[in-house]
């Protein structure tokens, strides 16, 4: 009989690691339906209000009765660090500031369990959560990274983290005009001009950033949200590299519900998709961050207009003081172009939230032109949607940049766009004008029979549907991962 064990998970503040701890959580639950148990410490930043109603939700689900959440309550960081113009400054130091609170929340577990109940075999922290190994250290349990991103991000990410530490680079001074850079996890050269934003700023955010591979590489594992066909050689580069603890691609984790708020708005798009044309319609979505200035969304309304295509659009507006977040228009023909609803009332649709998952799932549905977040391209990859790619923060040129060179499983519309309002980059990139968004639009909906992105995208839903399934790679890496977990507690 296997020895009752527990893991203690801390997600990084915000939906989307949120969501994607729990859902790793479960699938590592439906592996060991037993033996294992799982905790989840949730910090709840200041400014972001559904992660309550997600806990709600959450906890009225039976079949999770060996998971639990913990929200954190602890007194957040110096107010004044918000106005630097770096918000990773911000951002370390809250997590930081939860080292105590979880460091007496596992003593507490411990104690309370004794010798008859399960045993904690060790924490299971986000990419961006690596500043807990040292209270696993301190307690004397061993730590396993999830990283939210892909493994190609990881090798990029590890390679800066080499650049600076072994070659005494300063990567704050690359340049979008230097050479391309030899990544490994690539299967071409990368270029310098589609490195993340948070790499190159000089106030404290590349440090943070670039520090995090050295946490990556103590861990005695790393759970990487991707899977083997999908990134084959990216996952076999980083298992040739021996300074890399062993990485276990357990995905695709997707949440297809947690988007699902129901009512009236999504009744109205599931009526308008089901009365087009099985695959003509592509859909526009820039994920729970992507707005645009008004100059942009007039660009992508003539770009739409002059595609001939059809079109659902999820149109957000800018955050402002009173919402740090997009929120949807009240009239959208304030932002639009003069006449352009009248005028595409045919042959398209534009609405404020989208229900990404359902929309994406629709057979409508035959394109989808995105800005590559990881959960939206692994969705796009889950349901068999091509992509059109304009990435906006974060990592999203780096990703953009794997999906259209080396999967090929979609067409550029402008991958070094570069709007990171979330660290503070200064550096915003030039609109992209109607033309840019009409010639990726054409070339990710034309010939669709014969069209090379179509033909891969349907390949890798085939392929996704049976990772996670008894005897595919995903599933067998979930054993190999849980091995690695009893081991490392002998």
């Amino acid at each position: 009989m296997e020895e009752a064990i527990e893991l203690v998970f801390i997600p990084a503040p915000g939906m989307g690691h949120l969501v994607s701890a729990v859902e790793a959580a479960k699938l590592l639950l439906q592996t060991r339906p037993h033996s294992l148990s799982i905790t989840v410490f949730i910090m709840k930043l200041p400014f972001d209000s559904k992660v309550n109603s997600y806990i709600e939700s959450l906890l009225a689900d039976d079949e999770i009765s060996r998971l639990k959440l913990v929200p954190l309550e602890v007194d957040p960081p110096d107010e004044r660090l918000k106005e630097n113009p770096d918000k990773t400054v911000f951002f370390r130091l809250f997590v930081e500031s939860h080292k105590p609170k979880v460091r007496d929340c596992v003593i507490e577990m411990r104690d309370s369990r004794g010798s008859c109940g399960a045993r904690i075999a060790g924490f299971v922290v986000d990419m961006f959560c690596t500043a807990m190994m040292d209270v696993a250290d301190e307690l004397g349990l061993p730590t396993y990274v999830f990283y939210t991103s892909g493994a190609a991000m990881l090798g990029l990410h590890l390679h800066l983290q080499s650049l600076r530490d072994d070659h005494g680079v300063d990567v704050t001074e690359i340049k979008d005009s230097d050479p391309d850079l030899n990544i490994s996890t690539y299967s071409k050269p990368f270029p310098a001009k589609l490195l993340p934003a948070v790499a190159l700023l000089k106030t404290g955010g590349s440090t943070m950033f670039l520090d995090i591979p050295v946490r990556l590489r103590r861990a005695k594992g790393i759970l990487v949200n991707t899977f083997l066909e999908l990134e084959t050689h990216a996952l076999e580069s980083l298992s040739r590299d021996e300074k890399v603890p062993p990485v276990y691609p357990v995905g695709p984790i997707l949440n297809i519900k947690s988007d699902k708020k129901g009512g009236e708005s999504e009744d109205k798009i599931m009526k308008w998709l089901d009365d087009q044309p099985d695959s003509s319609v592509v859909f526009l979505c820039f994920g729970s961050g992507g707005s645009f200035s008004e100059p942009q969304v007039k660009e992508i309304a003539y770009g739409l207009e002059r595609s001939g295509h059809r079109f659902l659009w999820s149109l957000r507006k800018p955050p402002s003081e009173s919402s740090p977040f997009p929120t949807d228009y009240n009239n959208l023909e304030e932002v639009l172009p003069e006449g352009f609803l009248e005028r595409t009332k045919n042959m398209g649709k534009v609405i404020g939230w989208a229900p990404q998952a359902t929309v994406l799932a629709h057979p409508a549905v035959g394109g989808f032109l995105s800005h590559c977040g990881w959960n939206s391209t692994l969705e796009s990859v889950w349901f068999g949607v091509p992509m059109a790619a304009w990435p906006i923060y974060a990592e999203q040129q780096a990703n953009a940049f794997q999906l259209v060179t080396d999967i090929g499983v979609g067409v550029e519309v402008r991958m070094d766009y570069k709007r990171d309002m979330i660290v503070g980059y200064a550096g915003v990139s030039e609109d992209v004008t109607a033309k840019e968004i009409e010639t990726g639009i054409t070339s990710l909906m034309d010939h669709p029979a014969t069209n090379p992105v179509w033909i891969k995208a349907k390949e890798l839903k085939e392929i996704s549907k049976k990772t996670l399934l008894e005897g595919g790679s995903s599933f067998n890496f979930l054993e190999s991962f849980f091995e690695c977990v009893i081991n490392n507690l002998r």
